[in-house]
């Protein structure tokens, strides 16, 4: 918690206090595509306007089309020869994500780094139109189905390009003050249930904010590395076996 406070930096050399450009200078991404979802907006399109920055070929992955399009817009208007596609995608819906999953196939595009960055929190009561808590559905089932529906064509691009792949799943330090017990899978779709309170931290800046995301994304320091838990960029620690354990690239990313 002092270097998240300070921004002294850790073992990688980065702190809290480095920025998405500070943690990627000098790395050239031309040969990487990457997925993010949630790309329009927030830290989101920090990660997508930086990735493109060092040339990789970004695909925003969004619910809102309007906005995903002003987003690359937005990063086009000061890289001129950045390579930004959006497809239509949203995370409460399986049928959704099934769509984007076939779309995104039918691009004949490999696929390096698959960035689940879309989030949603302290939403009014709802369910998705599967009959599902919409937050659950979005932030955990939708990701986890989407992953799913990836996970060959990216093991086909790193066999045919000898470049590992790199699934980078964001998550909150919120997760500290959840249900002693965990999630209560047997409460999911109670409409009466009560939430947490949960401790309020300063929300960090989108450059700051997107360079964890960034590092683990395209750092070379991290090639062969899986299933870690990083923080702010300094450092890390071996995560839960179901995180590391949907693949072998698979990493759980914790601001």
């Amino acid at each position: 918690m002092f270097r998240l406070i300070t921004g002294k930096p850790g073992r990688s050399g980065f702190g809290s206090a480095s920025t998405a450009e500070n943690v990627t200078q000098g790395i050239d991404a031309t040969n990487f595509t990457a997925v993010i979802t949630g790309g329009a907006s927030g830290i989101g399109l920090e990660t997508a306007r930086v990735l493109a920055l060092r040339n990789a070929h970004v695909v925003i992955a969004a619910r809102n089309m309007d906005a995903a399009n002003e987003a690359k817009q937005f990063i086009l208007k000061d890289n001129k020869n950045a390579r930004i596609d959006v497809l239509k995608l949203d995370l409460a819906s399986v049928k959704s994500i099934k769509a984007f999953a076939d779309s995104f196939i039918a691009l004949n595009l490999p696929l390096n780094i698959l960035i689940n960055n879309a989030g949603i929190m302290f939403c009014p009561y709802q369910l998705s139109e599967d009959g599902i808590e919409i937050q659950f559905a979005t932030n955990h089932l939708g990701h986890f189905y989407l992953t799913n529906l990836l996970l060959d064509k990216m093991k086909e691009t790193a066999k045919s390009t000898g470049i590992e792949g790199r699934i980078v799943n964001l998550s909150s330090i919120a997760h500290n003050y959840t249900y002693k017990g965990g999630i209560r899978f047997e409460k999911i779709n109670n409409k009466n249930r009560n939430f947490q309170v949960f401790q309020l931290f300063p929300v960090e800046e989108c450059p700051s904010g997107a360079a964890t995301t960034c590092y683990v994304a395209l750092h070379p320091s991290l090639k062969g590395v899986s299933g870690n838990i990083l923080r702010t960029a300094t450092s890390s620690s071996r995560a839960g076996c179901t995180k590391g354990s949907l693949s072998q690239e698979t990493m759980g990313i914790q601001h």
